[in-house]
Protein backbone atom coordinates (compact mmCIF):
# COMPACT_ATOMS: atom_id res chain seq x y z
CA UNK A 1 0.00 0.00 0.00
CA UNK A 2 0.85 3.47 -0.60
CA UNK A 3 -0.11 7.13 0.49
CA UNK A 4 -3.16 8.39 -0.52
CA UNK A 5 -3.62 11.69 -0.07
CA UNK A 6 -7.03 11.72 -1.60
CA UNK A 7 -8.15 10.30 1.74
CA UNK A 8 -5.71 12.70 3.70
CA UNK A 9 -8.35 15.59 4.93
CA UNK A 10 -6.89 19.08 6.70
CA UNK A 11 -10.82 19.44 8.30
CA UNK A 12 -10.76 22.92 7.28
CA UNK A 13 -7.82 24.20 8.18
CA UNK A 14 -4.74 25.44 6.11
CA UNK A 15 -2.51 22.68 5.63
CA UNK A 16 0.99 23.18 4.87
CA UNK A 17 1.64 20.46 2.17
CA UNK A 18 -1.84 19.68 1.22
CA UNK A 19 -4.34 22.09 -0.25
CA UNK A 20 -7.15 19.88 -0.28
CA UNK A 21 -7.45 16.24 -0.48
CA UNK A 22 -5.10 15.03 -3.23
CA UNK A 23 -4.50 18.34 -4.39
CA UNK A 24 -0.56 19.27 -2.93
CA UNK A 25 0.60 22.67 -3.07
CA UNK A 26 2.87 23.91 -6.16
CA UNK A 27 5.90 23.76 -4.02
CA UNK A 28 5.40 20.23 -2.18
CA UNK A 29 4.56 18.67 -5.56
CA UNK A 30 7.75 16.65 -5.66
CA UNK A 31 7.79 15.85 -1.98
CA UNK A 32 3.97 14.72 -1.93
CA UNK A 33 4.73 12.38 -5.42
CA UNK A 34 7.69 11.06 -3.49
CA UNK A 35 5.85 9.85 -0.47
CA UNK A 36 3.56 8.29 -2.35
CA UNK A 37 6.02 6.14 -4.31
CA UNK A 38 6.92 4.55 -0.59
CA UNK A 39 5.50 1.43 0.79
CA UNK A 40 4.06 1.60 4.21
CA UNK A 41 6.85 -0.53 4.87
CA UNK A 42 9.29 1.69 3.58
CA UNK A 43 7.84 4.77 4.92
CA UNK A 44 8.19 2.71 8.62
CA UNK A 45 11.55 2.31 7.73
CA UNK A 46 12.03 5.66 7.52
CA UNK A 47 10.67 6.70 10.60
CA UNK A 48 12.88 3.57 12.07
CA UNK A 49 15.94 4.94 10.82
CA UNK A 50 14.83 8.72 12.05
CA UNK A 51 14.32 7.18 15.55
CA UNK A 52 17.80 5.55 15.55
CA UNK A 53 19.84 8.27 13.91
CA UNK A 54 17.69 10.74 17.14
CA UNK A 55 19.47 8.15 19.62
CA UNK A 56 22.65 7.48 17.86
CA UNK A 57 23.72 11.13 17.54
CA UNK A 58 22.48 11.39 21.63
CA UNK A 59 19.67 14.06 20.85
CA UNK A 60 17.55 14.37 23.52
CA UNK A 61 15.56 17.06 25.90
CA UNK A 62 15.02 17.56 29.55
CA UNK A 63 11.54 17.03 30.90
CA UNK A 64 10.90 18.61 34.62
CA UNK A 65 8.87 16.63 36.85
CA UNK A 66 7.86 15.75 40.48
CA UNK A 67 9.64 12.74 40.30
CA UNK A 68 12.99 14.50 38.72
CA UNK A 69 14.61 15.16 35.42
CA UNK A 70 13.55 12.98 32.52
CA UNK A 71 15.85 12.96 29.52
CA UNK A 72 13.94 11.88 26.21
CA UNK A 73 14.98 11.35 22.89
CA UNK A 74 14.05 14.25 20.99
CA UNK A 75 10.47 13.56 18.92
CA UNK A 76 10.72 14.48 15.68
CA UNK A 77 8.58 13.40 12.64
CA UNK A 78 10.08 12.38 9.19
CA UNK A 79 7.45 14.71 7.39
CA UNK A 80 9.21 17.97 6.48
CA UNK A 81 7.02 20.94 5.60
CA UNK A 82 7.55 24.16 3.31
CA UNK A 83 7.81 28.02 3.73
CA UNK A 84 8.89 31.88 2.94
CA UNK A 85 8.33 35.36 1.50
CA UNK A 86 7.86 38.39 3.68
CA UNK A 87 8.62 36.76 6.73
CA UNK A 88 12.03 36.82 6.27
CA UNK A 89 12.08 40.91 6.14
CA UNK A 90 8.99 40.73 8.74
CA UNK A 91 11.13 39.17 11.23
CA UNK A 92 13.97 41.59 10.80
CA UNK A 93 11.93 44.36 11.15
CA UNK A 94 10.34 43.51 14.45
CA UNK A 95 14.12 42.55 16.00
CA UNK A 96 15.32 46.58 14.77
CA UNK A 97 12.24 47.75 16.61
CA UNK A 98 12.31 45.44 20.02
CA UNK A 99 15.94 46.48 20.16
CA UNK A 100 15.09 50.44 19.61
CA UNK A 101 12.24 49.77 22.39
CA UNK A 102 14.74 48.16 25.08
CA UNK A 103 17.68 50.40 24.33
CA UNK A 104 14.93 53.14 25.01
CA UNK A 105 13.53 52.26 28.13
CA UNK A 106 17.11 51.75 29.32
CA UNK A 107 18.10 55.66 28.67
CA UNK A 108 15.70 58.39 27.11
CA UNK A 109 12.25 56.43 27.58
CA UNK A 110 10.70 58.56 24.70
CA UNK A 111 8.36 55.91 23.72
CA UNK A 112 7.07 56.34 27.51
CA UNK A 113 6.92 60.47 27.48
CA UNK A 114 5.40 60.27 23.98
CA UNK A 115 2.58 58.44 25.75
CA UNK A 116 3.07 55.59 23.26
CA UNK A 117 3.51 52.54 25.93
CA UNK A 118 2.33 53.28 29.03
CA UNK A 119 4.51 53.66 31.98
CA UNK A 120 2.28 51.68 34.36
CA UNK A 121 3.03 48.32 32.87
CA UNK A 122 7.27 49.13 32.57
CA UNK A 123 6.61 50.19 36.49
CA UNK A 124 5.12 46.32 36.76
CA UNK A 125 7.27 44.34 34.92
CA UNK A 126 9.05 41.62 35.95
CA UNK A 127 11.93 41.34 33.71
CA UNK A 128 13.18 45.10 33.36
CA UNK A 129 16.56 45.54 35.45
CA UNK A 130 17.26 48.40 36.99
CA UNK A 131 21.09 47.58 36.89
CA UNK A 132 20.94 48.27 33.59
CA UNK A 133 19.94 51.82 33.22
CA UNK A 134 22.12 54.30 31.41
CA UNK A 135 23.81 51.36 29.64
CA UNK A 136 24.87 51.24 26.02
CA UNK A 137 25.85 47.93 24.32
CA UNK A 138 27.81 47.79 21.49
CA UNK A 139 25.55 48.61 18.02
CA UNK A 140 22.86 49.64 20.34
CA UNK A 141 21.85 45.82 20.40
CA UNK A 142 20.42 44.02 23.15
CA UNK A 143 18.69 40.83 21.49
CA UNK A 144 21.34 39.69 19.63
CA UNK A 145 19.54 36.53 19.30
CA UNK A 146 15.79 36.13 19.22
CA UNK A 147 13.54 33.15 18.72
CA UNK A 148 9.39 34.23 17.45
CA UNK A 149 7.62 32.28 17.50
CA UNK A 150 4.88 32.19 14.59
CA UNK A 151 1.60 30.32 13.41
CA UNK A 152 -0.78 30.79 10.31
CA UNK A 153 -4.66 30.88 10.53
CA UNK A 154 -7.16 29.57 8.41
CA UNK A 155 -6.13 31.77 5.25
CA UNK A 156 -2.51 30.91 5.60
CA UNK A 157 -1.81 34.48 6.82
CA UNK A 158 1.31 34.02 9.56
CA UNK A 159 1.26 36.05 12.91
CA UNK A 160 3.60 36.66 15.49
CA UNK A 161 2.84 34.75 18.45
CA UNK A 162 5.23 35.49 20.80
CA UNK A 163 9.07 36.97 20.52
CA UNK A 164 11.68 35.14 22.76
CA UNK A 165 14.78 37.70 23.54
CA UNK A 166 16.41 36.13 26.99
CA UNK A 167 17.63 33.24 26.64
CA UNK A 168 16.08 31.48 22.96
CA UNK A 169 16.60 27.92 22.47
CA UNK A 170 15.74 24.66 19.77
CA UNK A 171 18.12 26.66 16.88
CA UNK A 172 20.05 23.08 17.91
CA UNK A 173 16.98 20.86 16.95
CA UNK A 174 16.76 23.05 14.22
CA UNK A 175 19.97 21.92 12.87
CA UNK A 176 19.83 18.40 13.86
CA UNK A 177 16.12 17.81 12.18
CA UNK A 178 18.20 18.74 9.44
CA UNK A 179 20.72 15.89 9.41
CA UNK A 180 18.59 13.81 10.44
CA UNK A 181 16.16 14.45 7.00
CA UNK A 182 19.40 14.11 5.08
CA UNK A 183 19.77 10.35 6.58
CA UNK A 184 15.99 9.50 6.12
CA UNK A 185 15.61 10.89 2.65
CA UNK A 186 18.72 11.85 0.71
CA UNK A 187 17.65 11.48 -2.33
CA UNK A 188 15.16 14.00 -1.78
CA UNK A 189 17.88 16.75 -1.54
CA UNK A 190 19.08 15.95 -5.08
CA UNK A 191 15.20 17.25 -6.03
CA UNK A 192 14.74 20.34 -4.17
CA UNK A 193 16.29 23.63 -4.25
CA UNK A 194 15.93 23.35 -0.36
CA UNK A 195 17.79 26.59 1.45
CA UNK A 196 20.85 25.52 3.73
CA UNK A 197 20.84 25.85 7.80
CA UNK A 198 24.19 24.68 8.77
CA UNK A 199 25.56 28.13 8.33
CA UNK A 200 23.84 29.07 11.30
CA UNK A 201 26.95 28.26 14.07
CA UNK A 202 29.05 30.37 11.52
CA UNK A 203 26.94 33.13 11.64
CA UNK A 204 26.35 32.97 15.23
CA UNK A 205 30.27 33.48 15.72
CA UNK A 206 30.74 35.61 13.29
CA UNK A 207 28.23 37.88 15.17
CA UNK A 208 29.24 37.19 18.64
CA UNK A 209 32.93 37.96 17.50
CA UNK A 210 32.28 41.03 16.00
CA UNK A 211 31.07 42.20 19.55
CA UNK A 212 34.87 41.60 21.20
CA UNK A 213 36.03 45.10 22.89
CA UNK A 214 39.53 43.96 21.43
CA UNK A 215 40.26 44.07 17.90
CA UNK A 216 41.86 40.49 18.05
CA UNK A 217 41.30 38.68 15.01
CA UNK A 218 40.33 35.29 17.30
CA UNK A 219 38.83 36.95 19.73
CA UNK A 220 38.01 34.48 22.74
CA UNK A 221 34.39 33.60 22.78
CA UNK A 222 33.06 31.13 25.54
CA UNK A 223 28.95 29.49 25.63
CA UNK A 224 28.00 30.24 29.94
CA UNK A 225 25.77 27.36 30.53
CA UNK A 226 24.05 26.56 34.34
CA UNK A 227 24.91 22.91 33.75
CA UNK A 228 24.44 19.63 32.77
CA UNK A 229 20.76 19.36 34.60
CA UNK A 230 19.96 22.07 32.59
CA UNK A 231 17.34 21.36 30.12
CA UNK A 232 18.45 22.72 27.16
CA UNK A 233 21.97 21.36 28.25
CA UNK A 234 22.36 19.83 24.85
CA UNK A 235 22.14 22.88 22.83
CA UNK A 236 24.75 24.54 25.35
CA UNK A 237 27.57 22.06 23.76
CA UNK A 238 26.22 21.38 21.24
CA UNK A 239 26.39 25.24 20.00
CA UNK A 240 30.00 25.49 21.81
CA UNK A 241 31.37 22.68 19.56
CA UNK A 242 30.10 23.82 16.49
CA UNK A 243 31.32 27.11 17.09
CA UNK A 244 34.89 26.20 18.14
CA UNK A 245 33.91 27.95 21.09
CA UNK A 246 34.83 26.67 25.00
CA UNK A 247 32.07 25.41 26.95
CA UNK A 248 31.96 27.03 31.00
CA UNK A 249 30.22 26.90 33.84
CA UNK A 250 30.15 30.00 36.28
CA UNK A 251 32.80 28.52 38.25
CA UNK A 252 35.26 28.50 35.78
CA UNK A 253 35.31 32.79 35.55
CA UNK A 254 36.58 35.24 37.52
CA UNK A 255 36.57 39.09 37.22
CA UNK A 256 39.67 40.58 37.85
CA UNK A 257 40.67 43.63 39.68
CA UNK A 258 40.97 45.30 36.32
CA UNK A 259 37.15 44.49 35.77
CA UNK A 260 38.14 42.20 32.90
CA UNK A 261 36.69 38.70 32.76
CA UNK A 262 39.09 35.74 32.94
CA UNK A 263 39.01 32.07 32.44
CA UNK A 264 40.53 29.59 34.29
CA UNK A 265 42.43 26.70 31.94
CA UNK A 266 45.22 24.40 32.85
CA UNK A 267 47.78 27.15 31.32
CA UNK A 268 46.61 30.02 33.84
CA UNK A 269 43.94 32.70 33.43
CA UNK A 270 42.67 33.81 30.14
CA UNK A 271 41.13 37.07 29.30
CA UNK A 272 37.29 36.08 27.85
CA UNK A 273 36.12 38.54 25.26
CA UNK A 274 32.20 37.36 24.33
CA UNK A 275 29.94 35.46 26.74
CA UNK A 276 26.72 33.79 25.10
CA UNK A 277 25.37 33.36 28.28
CA UNK A 278 22.28 30.82 28.55
CA UNK A 279 21.98 31.37 32.65
CA UNK A 280 18.85 33.83 33.50
CA UNK A 281 19.33 37.54 34.52
CA UNK A 282 18.88 36.82 38.39
CA UNK A 283 21.77 34.74 38.45
CA UNK A 284 24.15 35.93 36.23
CA UNK A 285 25.75 38.43 38.67
CA UNK A 286 25.70 37.50 42.94
CA UNK A 287 26.97 40.56 42.88
CA UNK A 288 24.60 42.34 40.96
CA UNK A 289 21.43 40.12 41.45
CA UNK A 290 20.77 37.43 43.21
CA UNK A 291 23.40 37.04 45.97
CA UNK A 292 22.86 32.81 46.69
CA UNK A 293 23.81 32.52 42.80
CA UNK A 294 25.86 29.56 42.54
CA UNK A 295 25.62 29.76 38.23
CA UNK A 296 27.12 32.95 37.77
CA UNK A 297 30.27 35.22 37.85
CA UNK A 298 30.63 37.98 40.49
CA UNK A 299 31.45 41.08 39.42
CA UNK A 300 30.38 40.33 35.88
CA UNK A 301 27.89 43.15 35.60
CA UNK A 302 30.41 45.52 36.62
CA UNK A 303 32.41 43.84 33.46
CA UNK A 304 29.75 44.16 30.98
CA UNK A 305 28.81 48.16 31.87
CA UNK A 306 32.44 48.81 31.73
CA UNK A 307 33.02 47.75 27.93
CA UNK A 308 35.16 44.99 28.70
CA UNK A 309 32.96 42.18 27.80
CA UNK A 310 30.24 41.64 25.77
CA UNK A 311 27.33 39.51 27.10
CA UNK A 312 25.13 38.17 24.64
CA UNK A 313 21.69 38.65 25.26
CA UNK A 314 22.73 41.38 27.11
CA UNK A 315 20.96 41.67 30.53
CA UNK A 316 17.71 42.83 30.81
CA UNK A 317 16.47 41.98 26.99
CA UNK A 318 13.67 40.31 28.84
CA UNK A 319 11.92 43.38 29.46
CA UNK A 320 10.62 42.69 25.41
CA UNK A 321 9.55 39.04 26.52
CA UNK A 322 6.60 40.23 28.32
CA UNK A 323 3.44 39.30 26.72
CA UNK A 324 1.69 42.43 27.52
CA UNK A 325 4.70 43.85 25.72
CA UNK A 326 4.12 41.87 23.08
CA UNK A 327 1.06 43.36 22.54
CA UNK A 328 2.24 46.82 21.73
CA UNK A 329 4.98 45.57 19.01
CA UNK A 330 2.94 47.08 16.44
CA UNK A 331 2.97 50.34 17.30
CA UNK A 332 6.97 50.17 18.23
CA UNK A 333 7.52 49.51 14.83
CA UNK A 334 5.47 52.79 13.47
CA UNK A 335 6.90 54.40 16.27
CA UNK A 336 10.75 53.65 15.61
CA UNK A 337 10.99 52.84 12.54
CA UNK A 338 7.89 54.71 10.79
CA UNK A 339 6.70 51.58 9.02
CA UNK A 340 3.60 49.06 8.78
CA UNK A 341 4.45 45.69 10.81
CA UNK A 342 5.19 43.26 7.62
CA UNK A 343 3.96 40.18 10.21
CA UNK A 344 0.98 41.16 12.44
CA UNK A 345 0.26 40.59 15.66
CA UNK A 346 -2.37 37.87 17.17
CA UNK A 347 -5.40 40.14 18.12
CA UNK A 348 -4.85 40.41 21.87
CA UNK A 349 -6.86 41.35 24.51
CA UNK A 350 -5.26 43.48 27.77
CA UNK A 351 -6.37 41.99 31.02
CA UNK A 352 -5.13 45.11 32.78
CA UNK A 353 -7.85 47.46 30.78
CA UNK A 354 -11.16 46.88 32.31
CA UNK A 355 -13.57 46.98 29.69
CA UNK A 356 -11.31 44.20 27.59
CA UNK A 357 -11.21 42.37 30.63
CA UNK A 358 -14.79 43.00 30.93
CA UNK A 359 -14.88 40.72 27.57
CA UNK A 360 -12.17 38.15 28.23
CA UNK A 361 -14.36 37.14 31.02
CA UNK A 362 -17.27 36.75 29.46
CA UNK A 363 -15.92 35.15 26.51
CA UNK A 364 -13.62 32.98 28.38
CA UNK A 365 -14.62 29.54 26.63
CA UNK A 366 -13.12 31.37 23.28
CA UNK A 367 -10.17 32.45 23.67
CA UNK A 368 -6.39 31.71 24.92
CA UNK A 369 -5.58 33.34 28.45
CA UNK A 370 -1.85 33.48 29.06
CA UNK A 371 0.72 34.91 31.53
CA UNK A 372 2.54 37.79 30.86
CA UNK A 373 5.86 35.93 31.38
CA UNK A 374 5.60 31.98 31.51
CA UNK A 375 7.06 30.24 28.72
CA UNK A 376 6.49 26.48 27.88
CA UNK A 377 3.02 26.49 27.51
CA UNK A 378 2.95 26.51 30.93
CA UNK A 379 0.52 28.69 33.10
CA UNK A 380 -2.02 29.14 30.15
CA UNK A 381 -5.90 28.27 29.16
CA UNK A 382 -7.09 27.26 25.70
CA UNK A 383 -11.12 28.21 26.74
CA UNK A 384 -12.71 25.74 24.12
CA UNK A 385 -10.43 22.91 25.39
CA UNK A 386 -10.71 23.47 29.05
CA UNK A 387 -13.33 22.64 32.09
CA UNK A 388 -16.02 25.05 33.29
CA UNK A 389 -14.53 24.45 36.44
CA UNK A 390 -10.50 25.47 34.91
CA UNK A 391 -12.10 28.56 33.08
CA UNK A 392 -14.01 30.20 36.70
CA UNK A 393 -10.75 29.41 38.63
CA UNK A 394 -8.97 31.60 35.53
CA UNK A 395 -11.13 33.68 35.90
CA UNK A 396 -10.23 34.65 39.87
CA UNK A 397 -6.49 34.44 38.64
CA UNK A 398 -7.25 37.07 36.41
CA UNK A 399 -9.02 39.32 38.70
CA UNK A 400 -6.26 38.88 41.48
CA UNK A 401 -3.83 40.08 38.65
CA UNK A 402 -5.43 41.39 35.81
CA UNK A 403 -1.57 42.89 34.36
CA UNK A 404 -0.37 39.64 34.41
CA UNK A 405 -2.35 38.19 31.53
CA UNK A 406 -3.75 38.82 27.98
CA UNK A 407 -5.89 37.06 25.75
CA UNK A 408 -6.17 36.00 22.15
CA UNK A 409 -8.81 34.55 19.71
CA UNK A 410 -8.19 30.56 19.44
CA UNK A 411 -6.79 30.49 16.16
CA UNK A 412 -7.20 27.78 13.83
CA UNK A 413 -3.67 26.51 13.40
CA UNK A 414 -2.42 25.56 10.50
CA UNK A 415 -1.78 21.65 9.86
CA UNK A 416 0.74 19.57 8.68
CA UNK A 417 0.79 15.22 7.74
CA UNK A 418 2.37 13.97 10.58
CA UNK A 419 3.42 9.94 10.50
CA UNK A 420 0.99 8.95 13.59
CA UNK A 421 0.85 5.10 14.56
CA UNK A 422 1.62 4.44 11.04
CA UNK A 423 -0.76 6.82 9.11
CA UNK A 424 -0.53 10.30 8.02
CA UNK A 425 -2.95 12.81 9.90
CA UNK A 426 -2.86 16.54 9.81
CA UNK A 427 -1.39 17.74 12.89
CA UNK A 428 -1.32 21.77 14.18
CA UNK A 429 2.07 23.07 14.42
CA UNK A 430 4.04 26.72 14.94
CA UNK A 431 6.97 28.14 13.80
CA UNK A 432 10.35 29.44 15.55
CA UNK A 433 12.85 31.58 13.05
CA UNK A 434 16.05 32.29 14.53
CA UNK A 435 17.04 35.73 13.41
CA UNK A 436 20.99 36.95 14.52
CA UNK A 437 21.88 40.90 15.07
CA UNK A 438 24.49 42.35 15.41
CA UNK A 439 26.42 44.55 12.56
CA UNK A 440 24.11 42.78 10.21
CA UNK A 441 20.73 41.14 10.35
CA UNK A 442 20.24 37.26 9.80
CA UNK A 443 17.26 35.29 9.69
CA UNK A 444 17.32 31.43 9.15
CA UNK A 445 16.39 29.81 5.90
CA UNK A 446 13.31 27.87 8.15
CA UNK A 447 13.57 27.50 11.69
CA UNK A 448 11.98 24.73 14.54
CA UNK A 449 9.08 23.30 13.61
CA UNK A 450 7.37 22.34 16.48
CA UNK A 451 3.82 19.85 15.99
CA UNK A 452 1.49 18.84 18.43
CA UNK A 453 1.89 15.09 18.26
CA UNK A 454 -2.10 14.52 20.19
CA UNK A 455 -4.33 14.82 18.14
CA UNK A 456 -6.34 18.18 17.82
CA UNK A 457 -3.95 19.84 20.42
CA UNK A 458 -2.75 23.31 19.76
CA UNK A 459 -0.11 22.81 22.51
CA UNK A 460 3.21 22.16 20.51
CA UNK A 461 5.63 22.68 23.43
CA UNK A 462 8.21 19.14 23.09
CA UNK A 463 8.10 19.67 27.62
CA UNK A 464 3.57 19.35 26.47
CA UNK A 465 4.03 16.36 24.56
CA UNK A 466 4.62 17.72 21.27
CA UNK A 467 7.15 16.97 18.89
CA UNK A 468 9.14 18.83 15.74
CA UNK A 469 9.87 18.71 11.69
CA UNK A 470 12.33 19.41 9.47
CA UNK A 471 11.63 22.85 7.93
CA UNK A 472 12.12 23.65 4.37
CA UNK A 473 12.84 26.79 2.72
CA UNK A 474 12.60 26.18 -1.39
CA UNK A 475 13.36 28.08 -4.41
CA UNK A 476 9.94 27.21 -6.27
CA UNK A 477 7.94 28.08 -2.85
CA UNK A 478 5.16 31.35 -3.39
CA UNK A 479 4.01 31.45 -0.25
Amino acid sequence: MTIDWKSYDPAGFYDELIAAPGQAREAALTLTNYLRSLSDEELHERKAAAEHAIVEMGITFTVYTEGGNIDRAWPFDIIPRHEWARVEAGLAQRLTALNLFINDLYNEQRIIKDKVFPKSILAKSKNFREQCIGIQPTHGVWAHICGSDLVRDADGTFYVLEDNLRVPSGVSYMLENRQVTKRVFPELFDNYSIRPVDEYPSQLFDMLAALSPRPLDYPEVVVLTPGIYNSAYFEHAYLAQRMGAELVEGSDLMVGDDDCVYMRTVAGLERVDVIYRRIDDLFLDPEAFNPDSMLGVRGLMRAWRKGNVALVNAPGAGVADDKVVYAFVPKMIRYYLDQDPIIPNVPTHLCMDPKEREYVLANLEHLVVKPANESGGYGMIVGPHATRKQRQEFAELIRKDPRNYIAQPTLKLSTSPTLCDGRLEPRHLDLRPFILQGVRTDVTAGGLTRVALRKGSLVVNSSQGGGSKDTWIVDTDTD
